[in-house]
């Protein structure tokens, strides 16, 4: 089977299908640092790839990246959320996110949704009701500024609803069925193409070292290799096969590190 793939910020990805990630080992990669950019276990992918000493890894080799890589973080179930911790009610309103909320209050994301006993793909919608810390018993309510949240920048779809994946820093955009799908930057496509879960992808190298992840789309408008102004359509969006909703898959990389996206440039 031939082998295609892209230099993603340092790290060549090629693609044998869309369930298989291969990583081909550049110069300075060690199982330590693969490890931790896909967010598996040493052990997890010395052990797909048969490998005992991991010393021994040589440029140009490929490896199979286990299934678990970029998953949900499962959320801890030992949280303590007894008498010593002091827990009021927040009414949630359109434009909260949980991560926002978690900020807000600070605390993690994590512990939030461990507070609330939420499970990994929880959505949060207007009018639930979320246990924060806090003095005072009864139901907080929100100020001005977060009941304009995120909704007032500018995402690849007109979103219906955004909410922050679990242990990612990224978030899913709901919009309608073929909804183009804009780039939020000028740049370059380094991907276009299927990649696990996301379904059809697209990254777009930016100015600044960024990388813009666009996945979840049903159809593709751009090739590799493309440039790429703010408002060109990169795709038309599809529908999430688990969740059955038109969602955009969006998260934006910095040095092979995750950033908020309602934080990244967008120009």
């Amino acid at each position: 089977m031939a082998f295609t793939g892209i230099l993603f910020s340092g790290i060549f990805l090629s693609f044998v299908s869309a369930e298989d990630l291969i990583h081909v080992v550049g110069r300075g990669d060690t199982i330590y640092s693969l490890s931790r950019f896909y967010q598996v276990t040493a052990d997890e992918l010395m052990s797909v790839n048969g490998i005992t000493d991991p010393s021994r890894i040589q440029v140009g080799q490929r490896l199979i990246i286990p299934s678990s890589a970029f998953s949900d973080v499962m959320v801890p179930s030992n949280y303590a959320a007894s008498s010593t911790h002091n827990l009021v009610e927040y009414l949630a309103v359109r434009g909260d996110t949980l991560f926002g909320i978690a900020r807000t209050h600070g605390i993690t994301l994590q512990t939030l949704m461990e507070i609330n006993r939420f499970p990994s793909n929880h959505v949060l919608r207007a009018g639930d009701i979320v246990r924060v810390p806090g003095q005072n018993a009864g139901v907080v309510t929100p100020s001005p500024s977060v009941t304009t949240g995120i909704y007032a920048l500018r995402w690849p779809v007109t979103p219906r609803d955004i909410t922050y994946m679990v242990g990612q820093m990224g978030v899913v955009v709901e919009g309608e069925q073929y909804e183009s799908v804009r780039s939020l930057t000028h740049g370059s496509v380094v991907s276009a193409g299927p990649w696990r879960k996301y379904g059809r992808v697209v990254i777009v190298e930016s100015a600044g070292g960024y990388f813009y992840m666009y996945g979840g789309c049903e159809t593709l408008s751009v090739n590799v290799g493309d440039r790429i102004t703010p408002g060109m359509e990169l795709g038309r969006l599809g529908i999430n096969a688990v969740s059955e909703k038109p969602q955009l898959f969006f998260m934006v990389f910095r040095s092979d590190i995750p950033i908020d996206p309602a934080t990244a440039p967008r120009t």
